[in-house]
């Protein structure tokens, strides 16, 4: 793990074993990631990834396994796509002028055998105190190939109160309590358009011990056009996801059926990009 902090902002560890993801996220000297109170899959590369503050699922696949053509012979995508646990090779971590900067790139070598590349670079402004990642995938195989990407950000679901409540132009009524459906959690996906610039906007807060701060999540509108959140009090498990997703919250085939993949020629890519502050 890397330590990685600002003048201003909170103190992350990134992962460089697991595609320099977010391990802790420490405002107020408490971390908001939900660690071990998260459900176990069944597969270890997620157990690990899911009880950080953030993950990345893609490229080749996002959400649930799914099966594969069947020239695969019965396999499967796996959970959350193939970029979790492949490692990162770190080409600079800067603190300059109070700001932080980490740029890493990870190869990955998707289910159907086809190489990717993730492009990663993380920031924080030291005077503003807010995070930003820019994430470029490239497809570094000879065949046109779909990509997909969700960011998974978990946050401990014992950090909230009563008054905890998640806001966005997306979310309906502008917003509703953090504890929203049925217990012991629940799930939806929705179009998550522009509300400034090209970016969407969601909010999770205000959070007690993150000394009474708001979290503000933007995202690019273009790239992730749905915010997916999701939660799950289902003891041990207590945790809460903002996911900014880049496809609809259905099956692969249908998707596919539907023309919305998102085709990579040969050396083509796609941009993604968030940042998060704590207000």
């Amino acid at each position: 793990m890397i330590d990685f902090s600002a003048d201003k902002g909170p103190k992350l560890r990134l992962d460089e074993g697991s595609v320099m993801d977010i391990g802790a996220c420490v405002v107020g000297g408490v971390d908001l990631s939900p660690a071990k109170a998260v459900p176990d899959d069944g597969d270890a590369r997620i157990s690990h990834s899911v009880e950080g503050f953030l993950f990345t699922c893609g490229p080749d696949h996002i959400r649930h396994p799914e099966p594969m053509a069947p020239e695969f012979g019965g396999r499967k995508y796996p959970l959350h796509g193939s970029l979790s646990a492949n490692p990162a090779k770190v080409l600079w971590t800067r603190f300059e002028d109070g700001n932080a900067e980490c740029r890493a790139d990870v190869d990955v070598v998707g289910a159907e055998g086809r190489p990717f590349r993730l492009e990663r670079l993380w920031r924080i402004d030291g005077k503003t105190g807010e995070v930003h990642l820019m994430d470029r995938v490239v497809n570094t195989s000879k065949v046109p190939v779909p990509v997909f990407l969700m960011y998974h950000m978990n946050i401990g679901g014992k950090w909230f109160d009563d008054g905890v409540r998640l806001t966005g132009a997306m979310l309906d009524g502008g917003g509703f309590p953090w504890n929203f459906g049925e217990e012991p959690g629940g799930l939806f996906c929705v179009p998550s358009p522009a509300t400034e610039g090209k970016w969407a906007e969601v909010s999770l807060g205000p959070i007690k011990v993150a000394d009474g701060k708001t979290l503000r999540v933007r995202f690019s509108a273009e790239t992730l056009p749905f915010l997916q959140v999701w939660r799950n009090q289902r003891t041990p498990v207590h945790v809460l996801g903002i996911e900014p997703v880049s496809h609809r919250g259905v099956l692969r085939a249908e998707l596919e059926a539907a023309g919305e993949f998102n085709i990579l020629q040969p050396g083509e890519s796609r941009n993604y990009a968030l940042s998060f502050a704590f207000l």
